[in-house]
This record gives C-alpha cells, sequence and structure tokens, in this order.
C-alpha cells in the first residue's frame, strides 16, 4: 500500500506548478498525493496575471478531513498568502501530529514575475523554520529570505535552524548542483545544465519529489538526491515549458 503525502499549495491552472504539479510528482514517485489549495491563480506557463487567496479557515478544513481519514505524516506546503500565516499552519499541523515532516518551498515569485512575499522578519523566518523537516529555496529566495553576500551564506545561516536544500538552477557552469547543508555537513548533486531545460514549476516538482522519498522512507540526504534525479528526467523530458512526469523515477 502506498504512503499518503500532503501538498498544501496553490492551484496552477497549466498544471506545471503548485499542487497540480506535485500530485503528479507524488503519484509518479509511489505515494499517493493528497493536496489542499492555497490560492486560486490566473496563469500558464509564462504569464502570471492575478492570485485570490484561500483563507486559512478554508484551507484547515480541507486538511482536517484528510487527517480524519488518511494517516499522513510527510507534508509540503508551497505558496501561500503570508508567512504569520504559514507559522500559524505549520502549529496547526504539529498540534494534530507532532511528528508530522513538513517541507517549505518558499514561492516568493512566480516565473513570470509577480512578487508574493516581502522580505520576512527574521524571528518569524527563525520560527518558520525550526519546525520544518526541510527548506528548499533557489539562490534568489534564498537571499530574499535573509540578506548576506551570497546565497551560500544566507543558507548556511538558515541551516542552523533547520536542513537546507538549495537549489543551483540558478547559477552558472555546465551542471546545475544543489547543496543539502544539515549542520555542518554538506551534501552536493549535481545533473548536467541542459540547453533546452527550463520548466515551469520545477522547484515544485523538486521539493515534492524529495517530499515522496521521504514518505517512502529515504534518509533527508538520499530523498535529495532521488528528487534531483527525478526533476533532472523531468527537465529533460521535452523542449517546452511545461515537463512531462514518468513514474518509477
Amino acid at each position: 500500500m502506498r504512503p499518503y503525502a500532503l501538498t498544501i499549495a496553490g492551484f496552477d491552472p497549466s498544471a506545471g506548478a503548485g499542487v497540480l504539479a506535485d500530485v503528479k510528482t507524488l503519484e509518479a514517485s509511489g505515494v499517493y498525493g493528497l493536496a489542499a489549495c492555497t490560492a486560486l491563480t490566473v496563469q500558464n506557463d509564462v504569464a502570471f496575471e492575478r492570485v485570490r487567496w484561500v483563507p486559512l479557515a478554508e484551507i484547515q478544513d480541507q486538511v482536517r478531513l484528510l487527517l480524519a481519514r488518511f494517516a499522513i505524516g510527510f507534508v509540503k506546503i508551497g505558496l501561500i498568502e503570508s508567512l504569520p500565516m504559514l507559522r500559524e499552519l505549520i502549529g496547526w499541523l504539529k498540534a494534530h501530529n507532532p511528528a508530522v515532516q513538513i517541507v517549505w518551498d518558499p514561492v516568493l515569485k512566480a516565473t513570470a514575475g509577480y512578487e508574493f512575499h516581502a522580505r520576512p522578519e527574521v524571528a518569524l523566518l527563525q520560527g518558520i523554520c525550526r519546525e520544518l523537516a526541510l527548506l528548499t529555496p533557489n539562490q534568489p529566495e534564498a537571499l530574499r529570505l535573509l540578506p548576506a553576500a551570497t546565497a551560500e551564506a544566507a543558507a548556511r545561516t538558515l541551516a542552523a535552524w533547520c536542513p537546507v536544500l538549495l537549489k543551483g538552477g540558478h547559477a552558472a557552469g555546465a551542471c546545475a548542483t544543489d547543496a543539502l547543508l544539515v549542520g555542518d555537513a554538506r551534501h552536493e548533486f549535481s545533473a548536467p545544465r541542459l540547453p533546452h531545460g527550463a520548466k515551469h514549476g520545477s522547484g515544485c516538482v523538486l521539493s515534492a519529489a524529495v517530499l515522496a522519498r521521504l514518505a517512502l522512507g529515504d534518509d533527508l540526504p538520499a530523498a535529495c538526491r532521488a528528487g534531483k534525479a527525478y526533476t533532472a528526467a523531468f527537465l529533460a523530458s521535452n523542449d517546452t515549458l511545461l515537463g512531462y512526469h514518468f513514474g518509477n523515477q
């Protein structure tokens, strides 16, 4: 029987990002994907027009019935209206299951340029991170979360509060290298950079793929390695901005 994993994120009609992309990833990875919607967006893979936020109480109502029926030990949170709301949602989830493992993919800006969140207060960010199993920022997101000389420096500070998977897609070089920082330990996962490898929602896919492997019993480094491999196959799947998902990655 497949384990359950829950994504709490936005609805993207193009199905390239958000809950639809997450559930595709979870299912292709051998996990039963459940979803709760935090935002209704008007977008496709190249344009973002607007967002309508789902109130916290309605998000909780969606999740509450799922928790009542399914054993959910692994949750990913993506796009959400505000970081104070995120902190409240995490506290609510932990009250229902103190052992729940939460991955936060900090969606701060849409690919098409729409910005969702201003830079958070450090105390608020620290309080959120201390409750996480993993934080998965790309390099611009790491710097937006915590200003520093480099994204690596920001990630190292964040890693004092929770494990951080710093995605390397925005860096230069022949390979895209992600770095998992867990305390003082560092693990690197690399894949060749593809000439047509840009994909809408690739960050959603990576975090969901890691969540799936955690739900299947992998430790964090193994889950991140498998998530990187899944995402590399997704990026290589075609030459458009909307990737394909394949089972048994």
